[in-house]
């Protein structure tokens, strides 16, 4: 893009230093950047993609990031902050179409629909205008109009499972429109098939790291399958990538630490500097974050400041004494190293604790992961007060039982610190600075045909697949007679924390106990006629999540709840209110739900 734009500004100054030809004055109503002039050729149309890149990348970044919110509605984590009422903690009274859904302090569910919707605007105009430009081949048209149907599938493929059914727009909108409806989700995603079949015959494999690749496409490909209940196509498509020669789990050291001996493969799998190595053959999808690049939230990911503990403010020492100090110029520094965390991002005993159950697993041994007993005491103070505990492990409780930390809801748990440092020379106390990160990782493609697998009801080549993931990470293999939707969710959470959407995962899979009538492990049917009264997305939370199922009070006094009608987010009233000529649908349980229309079951041409 930087090429092109280049040659666009070659030719203006090559103009104006023409002379003063009566030409020159003649008005010219269209800009060097109008489409017209743009999207000439391949060039000009990856560069329209490159919208489509940008804002795949905000996801993962900035203070409050959006990944958050998709955390949070689930098993595996809860909104730590303590110290004010708003955050994503009452569900029942927060989470309405009127409530602030697009805010650092609250949620970003907001968020997910007006971002979901510029990204299928962005590539609708890839996509409509695709015969406008001239090429140098079929193959490299179709590669571009693949990429923009993989970017429209890839937003699509998440608000069908964040607010089921949902405006289906398939083309470049020119002028105003106010007459939107709602769409099956089941229409939605069955487009989105064939727009990503034809995707995977001609987008290639071999371009530059951070850009859509085959493989991509047809993982994304196997979960739009799976939403839509094809297991088959399912297992084809992710045994397109895994069996494809291109793509392969990581299972040896490689680098910028590969000679440390006191790290690992899963250690390098997740450092900064190796995400778009290319000898890393994992990664499928990369988005692409250097400091000072365009485009950049200021200060980078700042993943630090989300995912870890408040360490260094409510916790003292047995003798009474302040702790910790998130000081970054002292004996002791620990903020530099695991960051100056706010909780915000809290996971549960389930995802910290329980599910962690073989000593072996790379992915929860000393050094990749951190429990508070490996910080110590480091502030100054209790040096200079010749304080025993100086440099001492933290505990929680001291000899009498008496709890040494005010807030253990935010100051006390565990986290992967293999995969949530990140460096940050930019800020002190650190936050977590600039790093490419996973989209699509080839260990996720694995866990995806080990469902579909499971669907099918072959155990054995379900438990292989998972046991591909698990025995990398050295941990044991697990038996066929093991393997359930439970033990699935248990590994992706083991492997993809802060990686994959976890609420639009659970959602997808709430949606297939219902289709398929298929008994859950906890013995329950499903049906999709009472699907936001009674669903698996909700009693698997209420199952693992000891926040929302034991109605957990913050410190501030607000208490976690959660209700069924969560497995689908509400639609922001403002894009029900603007719509005044259609009727976007809101998803039962929320108010104006009442005001629905049958939601279209055809695509209008």
């Amino acid at each position: 893009m930087k090429k092109y734009t280049n040659g666009v500004l070659l030719a203006a100054l090559l103009a104006l230093g023409s002379g003063c030809a009566k030409d020159w004055l003649t008005p010219k109503p269209l800009s060097f950047y109008a489409p017209e002039n743009t999207f000439i050729d391949a060039n000009g149309m990856e560069g329209a993609l490159v919208a489509c890149l940008r804002n795949m990348r905000y996801e993962w970044y900035g203070d409050g990031a959006p990944i958050i919110t998709e955390t949070i509605f689930s098993e595996v984590a809860i909104e730590g902050t303590t110290d004010k009422s708003g955050p994503a903690q009452d569900l029942n009274l927060m989470i309405t179409p009127d409530a602030n859904l697009n805010s650092t302090d609250y949620n970003k569910i907001g968020w997910y629909w007006y971002e979901g919707f510029k990204g299928v605007k962005y590539a609708n105009v890839v996509i409509s205008r695709i015969d406008d430009a001239k090429y140098a081949s079929e193959a490299e048209r179709n590669a571009v109009l693949g990429k923009a149907y993989f970017h429209r599938a890839y937003r699509y493929y998440k608000l069908t499972q964040q607010f089921g059914d949902v405006p289906l727009i398939l083309k470049e909108i020119t002028e105003p429109k106010l007459d939107f409806y709602s769409t099956k989700r089941e229409v939605i995603l069955q487009q989105m098939k064939e727009d990503l079949e034809f995707a995977e015959q001609w987008v290639p494999d071999n371009v530059d790291k951070g850009e859509v690749t085959k493989g991509a496409v047809s993982h994304l490909l196997t979960k739009i399958n799976l939403a839509l209940g094809k297991f088959d196509d399912a297992i084809k498509s992710a045994s397109n990538v895994i069996d494809g020669g291109v793509y392969t789990l990581m299972k040896n050291r490689f680098g910028v630490d590969r000679n440390n001996a006191s790290r690992n493969v899963i250690w390098d799998l997740h450092r900064p500097e190796n995400k778009s190595l290319a000898e890393n053959r994992e990664a499928l999808m990369l988005v692409i974050d250097r400091i000072n690049m365009d485009g950049n939230f200021e200060g980078g990911m700042q993943i630090m400041r989300q995912t870890v503990p408040q360490w260094y403010n409510t916790i003292n020492t047995p003798s009474g004494r302040k702790g910790t100090s998130d000081a970054a110029d002292i004996e002791l520094d620990q903020s530099t190293i695991y960051g100056r965390g706010l909780g915000r991002c809290r996971g549960t005993r389930y995802s910290t604790q329980n599910i962690w159950t073989d000593p072996k697993d790379l992915r929860h041994v000393k050094g990749n992961w951190m429990t508070m007993e490996d910080l110590v005491y480091n502030h100054p103070d209790l040096k200079k007060n010749n304080d025993p505990y100086y440099g001492k492990p933290l505990q929680l409780y001291n000899a009498t039982g008496v709890r040494l930390s005010t807030d253990t809801i935010r100051s006390w748990f565990g986290w992967p610190h293999y995969k949530l440092y990140v460096p940050d020379p930019q800020n002190k106390p650190a936050r977590g600075g600039n790093s490419d990160w996973y989209v699509f990782r080839l260990a996720e493609t694995y866990l995806l045909r080990a469902e579909a697998y499971y669907w099918k009801g072959n155990l054995a080549s379900a438990a292989m697949d998972l046991n591909a993931v698990r025995t990398r990470a050295g941990a044991k293999e697990m038996a066929p007679a093991d393997v359930n939707i439970g033990t699935i969710l248990d590994e992706r959470a083991r492997e993809l924390y802060y990686e994959e959407g976890r609420k639009t995962e659970l959602t997808r899979i709430a949606y297939l106990f219902a289709l398929t009538g298929k008994a859950a492990y906890n013995g329950k049917t499903y049906n999709l006629e009472n699907f936001s009264e009674n669903n698996f997305f909700y009693d698997r939370i209420m199952e693992k999540n000891e926040f929302y199922n034991k109605g957990v009070v913050t410190n501030h006094g607000d208490r976690y709840t959660m209700s069924p009608y969560h497995v689908l987010w509400p639609i922001p009233r403002n894009a029900i209110r603007s719509n005044t000529q259609g009727r976007i649908n809101q998803n039962k349980g929320y108010s104006g739900y009442e005001e629905n229309v049958p939601a279209l079951t055809k695509i209008e041409q």
